[in-house]
């Protein structure tokens, strides 16, 4: 939430999670400063799917093909990302063109990179290829 809130992006949450977002919750992890604005919620991922009908949705996984650098972002483009634990599931995985499955290249053998760092990755390459619309 606090890299939406600093980089003008809106998180999108789709049920079922793995955690409670709450106000007790968001208070204890330092993140009572943030807008809820930047966040949606939807009950599943058909409901979330109808809402970006018209934007380009990249699916971002280790079993993508594509790096992440090789795209022209532009704004209104979605990043999908799954669970840390286990990614997005290949039922998921298996709705995208393959070229819209991206990844961040990692050396082989290695462990896949934590999730925050890797939505920091996509977030900063998407935005400086925007030229940091809004930012200071």
């Amino acid at each position: 939430m606090r890299l939406c809130a600093n980089s003008g992006c809106q998180l999108h949450l789709i049920h079922p999670l793995g955690f409670e977002i709450d106000d007790k919750r968001m208070r204890r992890a330092g993140l009572d400063y943030i807008d809820k604005r930047l966040v949606t919620e939807y009950p599943d991922y058909a409901t979330c799917l109808k809402n970006f009908s018209t934007n380009r949705i990249f699916a971002c996984s280790t079993k993508g093909t594509t790096h992440y650098t090789e795209l022209s972002y532009q704004a209104g483009d979605v990043f999908m990302f799954g669970p840390e634990t286990r990614g997005l599931p290949d039922e998921v995985l298996t709705t995208f063109p393959a070229e819209h499955v991206l990844r961040v290249p990692m050396l082989e053998n290695s462990r896949s990179i934590n999730l925050s760092n890797t939505v920091a990755i996509f977030i900063y390459e998407a935005w400086r290829q925007n030229q940091f619309t809004g930012a200071l």
